[in-house]
């Protein structure tokens, strides 16, 4: 596992995108300008778009099943984030309350989140997992490519050791 801490901020914007396929378009810059980081949870679709990405604002990524070498050799498997006294765990195929990946599981039980962030179904889902005290975020998919009808992301803040004023973006596929 990767761990990146951010020390002494003493609030975090966070832009949360997942399933970008190869797309990083200027609706997406748009909504993302104004966040201090993104979080890029997997199939980034290839380097050239993780590249851009990076190039726009600070990444923390882990890579997707879609994803090839050379974007894994960049974004591993799997991040653990502290951040304002929250422990986030980041991978990809993560599952959601009750329906957890097993692998994922796993790693929720090991490491014990306050925030469980994952992609991959390319359905938009914020819920919080009361038996396992801890909010799972899955932005859906940002990109074009999948069975999705609407791309969305999720922007929010972490401050003072809670996420408060998340906001969804929502764009037509097309």
């Amino acid at each position: 596992m990767s761990i990146f801490a951010i020390d002494n901020i003493s609030m975090a914007y966070i832009g949360l995108i997942s399933d970008t396929h190869c797309l990083f378009d200027d609706a997406l810059r748009q909504f993302l300008e104004p966040v201090d980081v993104i979080w890029h949870a997997g199939d980034f679709g290839n380097l050239e778009t993780a590249d851009a990405i990076a190039a726009f604002k600070p990444v923390v990524g882990v890579h997707g099943n879609c994803d090839g070498y050379d974007v894994r050799e960049v974004h591993p498997a799997v991040q653990t984030i502290e951040m304002e006294g929250l422990k986030i765990l980041m991978t990809h195929i993560g599952g959601y309350p009750g329906r957890y990946d097993s692998r994922a599981l796993q790693m929720i039980y090991g490491y014990r989140p306050d925030i469980f962030v994952c992609g991959h179904s390319h359905i938009l889902k914020v819920m919080n997992d009361k038996k396992l005290d801890m909010m799972v975020l899955n932005p859906g998919a940002a990109g074009k490519f999948g069975f999705h009808q609407v791309r969305t992301a999720l922007r929010f803040h972490i401050d003072g050791g809670r996420l408060h004023d998340m906001e969804v973006g929502e764009w037509p596929k097309q």
